[in-house]
């Protein structure tokens, strides 16, 4: 019974000491005999966002999980300023008349590539790509294997 007593008082005392230390400016501002006192000017501000998860102002944060699966290559140029323009000019039209499909443009050495969609199994990219094509904006669509997003 003592034992579970003495448990019992460890366990609310570390409970009581790991509440009020509730951030690092806390723990730092602490008064330790024979060690000092650390005193931190800040704005309140700042002291509001510790302990938060930081997210870029403008930016909508998305929590994703890469895995393997399939994109839809829409454009594949080579490494010129035409080929940057034309591989984002691509990418706009694609996000036009497809707004919900997520669409990616970037330089992988030696091209510049526009690659739409992010799809679990080939079959949905197939299904994709038979609407990209029935456009008859977008001819030379292919089916890749990449690393897809998949959103938590």
């Amino acid at each position: 019974m003592k034992r579970f007593g003495l448990l019992l008082v460890v366990c609310f005392a570390f409970a009581t000491f790991s509440v009020a230390q509730n951030n690092i400016v806390k723990s730092l501002e602490r008064t330790v005999p024979g060690q000092g006192k650390v005193t931190i000017h800040q704005d309140a501000r700042i002291g509001a966002l510790i302990g938060s998860e930081y997210t870029p102002a403008g930016t909508e944060e998305r929590k994703v999980i890469k895995s393997s699966g399939f994109r839809l290559q829409v454009y594949a140029g080579n490494n010129t300023r035409e080929a940057k323009n034309e591989a984002h000019s691509v990418a706009s039209r694609v996000k036009e008349r497809f707004p919900d499909l997520t669409v990616y443009t970037f330089f992988n050495l030696p091209r510049w590539l526009c690659r739409a969609g992010d799809f679990r199994s080939i079959e949905e990219a197939d299904a994709m790509m038979r609407q990209l094509r029935a456009t008859g904006v977008f001819k030379e669509v292919s089916i890749v294997k990449d690393q897809i997003n998949i959103p938590l």
